[in-house]
């Protein structure tokens, strides 16, 4: 029986994956499955465990470690995985927020220092970009490509206080997906985001977690539902669909009434 989505034969590539519940994980987790080789990236030896995870499971996976704010260790990374794989089929930019031991700066716009604005702008919109500059030379090559990258509802779509560079870094990557989108279609390449609500992974707060509760599906999303908007973006199935940002939030951005359901529904 055929597959809907078969991934045998592709070199899929994820940044971020180094977290057990983590979105980047979950999604090369499932095109492992479907048959894909693939190169998993985070900043800290972690990364090789995932990796042993998946070579658990009959996926063929090898970890990488790279700060992906630095532009050499992004080219050397993607040299690495060149060299072991051959190329590059499909990129799932999901690196981004903070790194392990780090906490998230969420200082209001008049007290932020020009150091967080750069720190989050370099971490939620350089590092797609840097990664993205250096793949996309081989998908060009193959004449094939799919780009998927982990944007937020944060942003394009909703904000919070204090989230001014957070929000700023997630609405530009759209912009960015759109001129590849249109610069690089007839290459065979497609660039698509994944616009996530609240998900239940191990580093969500009491708050994220309340909030989840209030959407109309009254739930957070696990990685695994956000995991398989990116799978199908990213399979050769997806061939029309470029440019676009799926969001997946169970519904909360629809709401205009926030309040106690208690209140009104």
């Amino acid at each position: 029986m055929r597959k809907f989505m078969d991934f045998t034969d592709q070199v899929v590539l994820v940044t971020g994956a180094g977290s057990d519940t983590g979105i980047g994980f979950a999604a090369a987790k499932i095109m492992g499955e479907l048959g894909a080789k693939v190169a998993v990236v985070s900043t800290t030896d972690r990364i090789h465990t995932r990796a042993d995870e998946l070579k658990a499971l009959g996926i063929e996976a090898k970890g990488y470690i790279a700060n992906l704010m630095d532009r050499q260790q992004v080219r050397s990374m993607v040299d690495e995985v060149i060299k072991d794989f051959g190329t590059i089929h499909v990129l799932v930019n999901n690196a981004g927020m903070v790194q392990v031991g780090m906490e998230e700066d969420f200082a209001g716009f008049i007290d932020m220092t020009y150091e967080s604005w750069d720190d989050s702008i370099d971490r939620n919109l350089n590092i797609p970009f840097n990664v993205t500059k250096e793949v996309i030379p081989y998908m060009v090559k193959n004449n094939y490509g799919r780009i998927v990258n982990t944007s937020s509802v944060t942003g394009p779509v909703v904000s919070n206080p204090g989230e001014g560079s957070y929000s700023a870094a997630k609405a530009a990557i759209i912009g960015l997906s759109k001129a590849l989108a249109i610069e690089f279609g007839s290459c065979g390449i497609t660039v698509n985001n994944v616009l996530p609500g609240w998900i239940g992974t191990a580093s969500q707060t009491e708050a994220e977690a309340a909030g989840g509760l209030n959407t109309p599906l009254k739930r957070s999303a696990s990685a695994e539902e956000v995991a398989a908007g990116i799978v199908f973006l990213a399979a050769k199935e997806a061939s029309y669909i470029t440019g676009e940002s799926l969001v997946i939030d169970g519904g909360n951005t629809l709401q205009e009434y926030k309040g106690p359901s208690d209140l009104y529904y």
